[in-house]
């Protein structure tokens, strides 16, 4: 496999940096707004935007969640698609009439997406839902769904694959693009 570094270091933290900046132009004070990490690896991303507002609207709550998936996948009782292990969601408030920020680490099919409206139904109805992400495999889609607010885009072929890196999980922060080393 031939690896390539997407994103790593500073270039990894003032890509969060713009992404709350462009959040801030349309939420301002996050009153009336709310953020939601996709489980598993979409509350890494949704935890540093949240704490990254916070220090730079030097205001002490924004409203987190964290959400599950697993019961919604469409593919949740195919037998090609292996067990699958759930997560936890913890969301303790309503999203009723509030604007609400989907947070994922890379969209690539919409899949995921598609089944978190569904999910976050259950929570209430919002005013508005928004879709962040850090990567944008944009040429990958099976579903209409485009994200408001990017990190990077990435043109890449279903045979390569896109890991994102967390220093809480994984040592360091970056995006590394996997290709086959026979394509």
């Amino acid at each position: 496999m031939q690896q390539s570094i997407l994103l790593s270091g500073l270039k990894f933290q003032l890509t969060i940096q713009r992404l709350c900046q462009q959040l801030i132009e349309n939420h301002h004070d996050f009153r009336n707004s709310v953020i939601i990490g996709i489980q598993p690896r979409g509350i890494y991303l949704a935890q540093r935007i949240r704490e990254e507002l916070q220090r730079i609207l030097q205001i002490d709550h924004i409203l987190f969640g964290e959400l599950d998936i697993t019961f919604y996948r469409d593919d949740f009782r195919r037998k090609e698609s292996g067990p699958l292990v759930p997560n936890s969601t913890n969301i303790n408030f309503v999203i009723e009439n509030k604007s609400v920020i989907l947070i994922d680490d890379v969209l690539w099919t919409g899949r995921t997406i598609r089944s978190s409206l569904d999910a976050i139904q259950a929570f209430g109805r919002p005013e508005k839902v928004e879709l962040l992400v850090l990567v944008d495999r944009r040429f990958s889609r099976h579903l209409p769904i485009q994200p408001d607010y990017i990190g990077i885009q990435v043109d890449s072929i279903n045979s390569q694959r896109v890991i994102v890196n967390w220093r809480e999980t994984d040592t360091q922060d970056q995006v590394i693009l996997l290709t086959e080393e026979n394509i």
